[in-house]
């Protein structure tokens, strides 16, 4: 059986990225029918995740937050944007990892933020994180501004980012290309202007 483990770092309750983490989350169940899905409510561990980097020794509920995320077969990681990258506490929570925990797992990343001019955070911040730890991180992230809840295009996001992460879990090869989405490479494209 496949588990899914959701970690979010949303202070609010509820919150705009723990509404993505859920949204995130509902749609790779959509697909994986038979996956057993766990959530971290990284707000509700807070204390204890300061206390660890303080002590050196994570609580009993640190603990086993951690051993969701290290035995899941993949990850759904959705973090508020502050100051144009991840939380201070999405950050601390990874840092409390051990160091390799996370080699090879599947790691569909997401962030929230009040405007579009932080979307950049996945690809400046989240990715490398993630790459350094040698987790998987899939190709499609999904930013959520205040703007796009409600908006078409986030369900579009949200699915299709969640087809990625259930085409790797189950080895499908991915969706054959529509027609009008052909890579073009970088120096054709220069040479054609």
């Amino acid at each position: 059986m496949t588990t899914l483990t959701a970690v979010h770092a949303g202070l609010g309750s509820p919150s705009s990225t723990e509404l993505l983490a859920g949204r995130l989350t509902a749609s790779a169940q959509r697909l994986l029918p038979d996956a057993r899905v766990r959530t971290v409510h990284l707000r509700d561990l807070a204390r204890d995740v300061a206390d660890n980097l303080v002590t050196g020794f994570p609580s009993a509920r640190l603990r086993e937050a951690l051993a969701e995320v290290v035995d899941a077969d993949a990850l759904i990681a959705v973090t508020p944007t502050f100051n144009a990258s991840y939380s201070g506490l999405f950050k601390s929570f990874v840092d409390v990892l051990d160091p390799g925990s996370l080699e090879g797992k599947p790691v569909l990343i997401g962030a929230t933020g009040g405007s579009e001019r932080h979307s950049l955070v996945l690809d400046h911040a989240m990715r490398p994180l993630f790459a350094h730890l040698k987790a998987i991180v899939l190709p499609t992230g999904v930013y959520a501004a205040s703007s796009d809840w409600g908006a078409e295009g986030l369900p579009g996001r949200i699915d299709r980012a969640a087809g990625e992460l259930a085409d790797l879990l189950t080895g499908r090869p991915a969706p054959a290309k529509r027609s009008g989405e052909d890579f073009v490479p970088f120096d054709r494209l220069l040479a054609e202007r």
